[in-house]
């Protein structure tokens, strides 16, 4: 065995899931998962990220294909034999049991000896910062602390695998930020393998190593959070994760790795050539609306154009201008506080601009 395989925990190989033997909510899925990673499968509803982390967990069986961890193929394997830990939106805490108890029941079942299981749970419980907790019962503690004990129980067994499916959906916006931050340090302290899903693509951004971003049982695109979201290698990618001003129009012509895009009311951008067909074919155009410039900052811009001011959308540290640029009604520019000039007003025409490789040709949506 390779090196490079040694760093491989978890395989998906030609993975196919379907519920009524004709469409597949899963396609065919190749996913290799690295030892200690924070992986997250992040897409909209019915995308079938949730399905494949089933799969893995064995509560759902692939139509086809073949799953492995480490050496093991796991297609027929119990979900309680894959010695895998699972936090799920409902924390699934036993209501009957104390949180000690909660904790405790993972390592009784594996037949740990009571000391062994007395000092595994005031471990877990010092981790997630609850060790005052231990006799309390779950509704006798608000969801954030509830979250924290289905956290622990994931990991009290030390599995080398923990997956956790929306485990924050239930949380107020502070809170789940909090919890973002505590489950990334938990998971950088101990090393372990981690997939998460999720629909929030903030939060996607924020916790993992890789993201894995899924659309109609597809994975469209697989990086770490920065690639992702500044190098997008689809219009779907582009649109799915973060803001993004999106311009349509057909090629023009193409040199080396820039090309020229003509747009629907006849201007012309030039810009990256990234995933796109042959000249005269439609064409995507992709900008963040950061990387727009603004009035003299456009100057040395490769595209510049007029744009009209609709609307300014204040959001604390940062303004939002919505503007109607190139025919597109909806173009926004963000441009933080400090740099924004007070005497700009609605209805005024204002350039704009933008470099090269800040636009992005992609397929058509």
């Amino acid at each position: 065995m390779s090196d490079t395989s040694k760093d491989i925990l978890v395989s998906f190989r030609n993975v196919q899931k379907s519920y009524d033997g004709e469409s597949l909510i899963v396609k065919s899925l190749n996913l290799d998962i690295r030892r200690g990673e924070f992986l997250t499968l992040l897409g909209p509803s019915g995308s079938g990220k949730t399905t494949s982390l089933m799969m893995l967990a064995g509560f759902e069986t692939p139509t086809a294909g073949e799953i492995r961890l480490g050496e093991k193929t796991l297609n027929n394997v119990p979900p309680h034999k894959r010695n895998i830990g699972m936090v799920f939106q409902n924390y699934a805490l036993f209501p009957h049991l104390t949180v000690g108890e909660n904790l405790a029941f993972p390592l009784k079942v594996r037949k740990l000896d009571a000391a062994t299981v007395d000092e595994k749970v005031k471990k877990a419980l010092a981790m997630v910062q609850l060790e005052k907790f231990a006799n309390r019962y779950p509704a006798q503690m608000s969801g954030g602390q509830q979250q924290r004990v289905a956290l622990a129980r994931a990991l009290v067994f030390e599995p080398q695998l923990v997956l956790m499916d929306e485990p924050l959906g239930a949380l107020d916006k502070q809170l789940r930020e909090h919890m973002q931050m505590e489950i990334k340090h938990i998971h950088e302290k101990l090393g372990v393998t981690v997939v998460y899903v999720t629909h929030d693509q903030s939060e996607a951004l924020t916790m993992s190593d890789r993201v894995a971003v899924f659309n109609n049982g597809d994975i469209q695109q697989i990086d770490g959070p920065r690639a992702l979201y500044e190098a997008p290698t689809s219009s779907f990618v582009a649109n799915f994760i973060g803001e993004n001003n999106r311009l349509s129009g057909v090629l023009q012509s193409v040199d080396g790795s820039s090309c020229q895009v003509r747009l629907t009311h006849g201007e012309v951008v030039h810009a990256n050539k990234i995933n796109v067909g042959d000249v005269g074919q439609p064409v995507s155009i992709s900008i963040r609306p950061e990387r727009i410039m603004f009035n003299a900052d456009s100057e040395t811009c490769a595209n510049r154009f007029n744009g009209r001011i609709c609307e300014f959308i204040y959001l604390g540290d940062h303004v939002r201008i919505r503007m109607e640029v190139c025919g597109e009604p909806d173009f926004i520019v963000k441009m933080p506080i400090a740099q924004l000039d007070d005497n700009l007003k609605v209805g005024d025409i204002v350039p704009i601009g933008w470099s090269v490789e800040h636009a992005r040709a992609l397929d058509p949506l």
